[in-house]
């Protein structure tokens, strides 16, 4: 930071004390056994100055995130449906060595599940170029590697809900009870299994004060 003012100052007060609150905060990390590689993926648009996107991603294998990846993009996209593209492109290096690194080791690999909450970028990945659009036309080829990768069956793109997107973490200033959960996950400390009876009981708990107001 080149002219840090009261304000950084504050923010930097703050990061500190939340140190020293989380200090015996331990990263657990396990696998459940399946063989399957859960990748979570994001970005945010223009949200730099130079008005670039943000790519935030990670996996786990069934309890907390051994990779995790937070990176400004390196051009301009038009659309979060463009940034979400590109950013699952920036992420695609990992995703696919962490598949060949593991079969090498003798592990066998069942699945590479890359989950997202954008689902006309997901339409994109799937079917390539022949699902652009005159918003997506203008799109470099190079981000449609994930359709070959996609078609050879090396990786496949599923729908996730935003309020279970963990790379939400890597890429928003999350804050209260949605910050803790998905840091929680990252860090281990809530297994991901946990975590869908917590937003289950969530769920049943937001239907029923709704039933409860209209009383």
């Amino acid at each position: 930071m080149r002219e840090p003012d009261v304000e950084d100052w504050s923010k930097l007060e703050h990061l500190v004390e939340y140190f020293r609150s989380t200090i015996d905060l331990p990263l657990i990390l396990g696998a459940d056994g399946t063989g399957i590689l859960n990748w979570y993926v994001d970005a945010s648009f223009a949200v730099h100055a130079n008005m670039r996107g943000h790519t935030g991603g990670g996996l786990t294998m069934g309890r907390g995130f051994p990779i995790v990846s937070s990176t400004k993009q390196k051009l301009n996209t038009r659309s979060s449906t463009e940034s979400e593209l590109v950013g699952v492109d920036d992420m695609m290096p990992s995703i696919l060595w962490t598949r060949y690194f593991l079969k090498a080791q003798g592990y066998k690999v069942n699945d590479n599940i890359v989950f997202q909450d954008n689902k006309s970028t997901m339409l994109l990945e799937r079917n390539g170029k022949a699902s652009s659009s005159k918003r997506t036309k203008h799109i470099n080829v190079r981000y449609f590697f994930i359709t070959d990768r996609i078609s050879k069956g090396e990786v496949r793109v599923e729908w996730c809900p935003t309020a279970e997107m963990v790379a939400d973490f890597m890429t928003k200033p999350l804050q209260g009870s949605t910050f803790k959960r998905f840091r929680d996950l990252i860090m281990g400390a809530l297994p991901k299994k946990e975590e869908s009876k917590i937003l289950v009981r969530d769920e049943i708990a937001k239907a029923h004060h709704g039933k409860m107001a209209h009383k």
